[in-house]
């Protein structure tokens, strides 16, 4: 059985024709899920994000209302896009690793078997520096990405 946030997910993906904008009130959903607005939040955040090929447009006063945006899945344009977010942010974990490798996959940039090479390459068992992984697995990571983009 699953759980709400993937009864979330599954209710905005089946309501939203990719190619459009998706315009959503949080309070709405929330009340027709029967849970509060922060458990909307947290599906946005988790399942709707730009590891996973979207972005979330919201304004202040805007009476609750998001926009999801779908990413361009223009191949020419993911790895350079992944590669300005990891130089963007200070450390990467191995969870928001595997949400870009998945996406690559979805994308189909990389196989299955390409992307389980990669998660293993940066797991915490293979980089086995406790205090520096997240850093060394942001390097190798988007060492692996500019790889890709080359071929």
């Amino acid at each position: 059985m699953a759980n709400i946030s993937d009864e979330i997910e599954q209710f905005i993906l089946s309501i939203w024709n990719d190619d459009d904008p998706l315009r959503l009130s949080r309070n709405d959903l929330a009340h027709y899920f029967s849970v509060a607005p922060s458990q909307i939040n947290y599906v946005l955040a988790t399942r709707f994000n730009f590891d996973k090929g979207y972005v979330i447009e919201s304004k202040r006063g805007g009476g609750g209302f998001i926009t999801l945006v779908k990413l361009s899945d223009d191949k020419e344009e993911i790895l350079p896009g992944m590669i300005q977010e990891i130089d963007a942010i200070g450390a990467l974990s191995f969870n928001r690793a595997c949400n870009f490798i998945d996406r690559l996959k979805r994308e189909e940039i990389i196989t299955d078997a390409e992307g389980e090479i990669i998660k293993s390459a940066i797991c915490d068992k293979a980089l086995n520096f406790p205090s520096l992984s997240a850093n060394v697995r942001k390097n190798v990571f988007k060492e692996i990405l500019k790889g890709l983009a080359a071929r």
